[in-house]
């Protein structure tokens, strides 16, 4: 959303009066360190920034004179407004500002301002003219700078090595406390974040990847907090029980993604000649038919010592027919739930059943011809197999999966 398209059901003088950019600073117990991160993040944002701004204060649960500290600054500085959550939690606390905030772009970052202010603005900047979506402020990006101890850095590169392997996140740090979201996809995107904690960063983002949302990175300069309170090994805990939640979500298709990237999902640019979507499922299924292709081969080694060549081949590639769509129903063709999973596999059969004529056709005539050794018999059907895989794309793009390709080049 550029500064001139603001939504349009607002009025004119809401377009003047409110800000661009509203920066959240959730806090427990912070009494000590919010007046000078306040008035230092102020001083900065009257001095660099070029838009209309807020800061708020976003106090969840604090038990010590936070409150008190923050309804103060609120009163002596212009442009700075307080809330006060009566439960902890920092998801909690930025769900509920940003929900709320008449902002363009909404952002957070941590009252230790750990993270240079100088990365603020170019971490806005992509979302304020339109270019992104979401923004992060990445210790782990080429070119960021960053001071910390061992055990925090290990602890960190782990935590997103196991993002990418179990909900291929391709964001490179995901629990750096500096963000920031446009207020339209925060609306679309925030009702379906249900951590409260430290874990809300992360699902959003990979919620926002799952949408098709582009998430831009900025490289920062990072100092760790020596006094930090964050108790990392509870922390550490809840995040891998949101990650096998999110996990168990998007497998199940609970999540209304599909939905959500029609909503705010960036298409990809059209290509003459080339329907939607085209490429990435030619590429995916050329790795699942490799694999497919791998795994039939050996079963049908494995089978042939103790039965005919068609009865291997019959057995072998059934079983890797069943695998292959559901391979493909996931992975080529992006499909999430259950629903209409056994019509899938039913018309799969259908195909496997054209694959089989093919490669026990090439089989028939071949031991019509002599009898071939086995190697002879395997590069036979990895011939057949090559002219199968061909018309078994053609046949789950045109067929099986015939709605979901419509549904994502509509």
């Amino acid at each position: 959303m550029s500064l001139s398209t603001l939504p349009s059901h607002t009025s004119e003088q809401v377009r003047v009066l409110a800000p661009v950019l509203d920066v959240v600073v959730p806090v427990h117990n912070e009494e000590i360190d919010l007046e000078p991160c306040v008035r230092r993040l102020h001083d900065h944002l009257r001095a660099e920034f070029p838009y209309r701004f807020r800061i708020t204060i976003a106090d969840n649960a604090s038990t010590d004179s936070t409150p008190d500290v923050a309804a103060r600054l609120a009163e002596v500085l212009p442009d700075v407004t307080s809330v006060r959550l009566p439960e902890k939690g920092r998801g909690r606390a930025l769900k509920h500002v940003w929900t709320h905030s008449d902002a363009a772009v909404l952002a957070y970052m941590d009252v230790d301002l750990s993270t240079d202010l100088g990365a603020l603005l170019p971490l806005v900047a992509p979302l304020i003219s339109g270019h992104s979506d979401l923004a992060i402020g990445s210790r782990l990006a080429r070119g960021s700078r960053v001071v910390r101890g061992v055990k925090r850095e290990v602890i960190s590169r782990t935590y997103n090595l196991i993002l990418r392997g179990t909900l291929s996140a391709r964001f490179s740090d995901a629990q750096c406390g500096f963000k920031a979201i446009r207020a339209e996809v925060a609306e679309r995107l925030l009702p379906l974040v249900e951590d409260t904690g430290w874990f809300f960063d992360t699902e959003m983002l990979v919620l926002a990847e799952r949408a098709g949302l582009r998430i831009h990175e900025v490289p920062v300069d990072w100092v760790d907090d020596p006094d930090s309170r964050v108790d990392i090994v509870a922390t550490a805990l809840a995040d891998l029980r949101g990650i096998a939640r999110l996990t168990r979500a998007l497998g199940s298709g609970r999540l209304p993604v599909a939905a959500l990237r029609e909503q705010l999902g960036r298409n990809p640019l059209p290509v003459a000649g080339v329907p939607a979507g085209l490429t990435g499922q030619l590429l995916r299924f050329a790795a699942v038919g490799v694999a497919s292709t791998l795994a039939y081969l050996l079963l049908y080694a494995l089978l042939r010592t103790g039965a005919g060549p068609q009865a291997a081949n019959l057995v072998a590639l059934l079983v890797t027919a069943v695998a292959n769509t559901a391979a493909n129903r996931r992975l080529t063709f992006r499909v999430r739930g259950n629903g209409g999973a056994w019509r899938h596999q039913a018309q799969g059969l259908v195909v496997f059943a054209i694959g089989l004529g093919l490669t026990s056709g090439s089989l028939a005539l071949l031991h019509l011809a002599s009898t071939p050794p086995t190697i002879v018999e395997l590069a036979v059907l990895v011939l057949a197999n090559l002219v199968a895989t061909g018309v078994r794309f053609l046949l789950m793009r045109s067929w099986v999966f015939r709605t979901t390709t419509r549904t994502k080049q509509a």
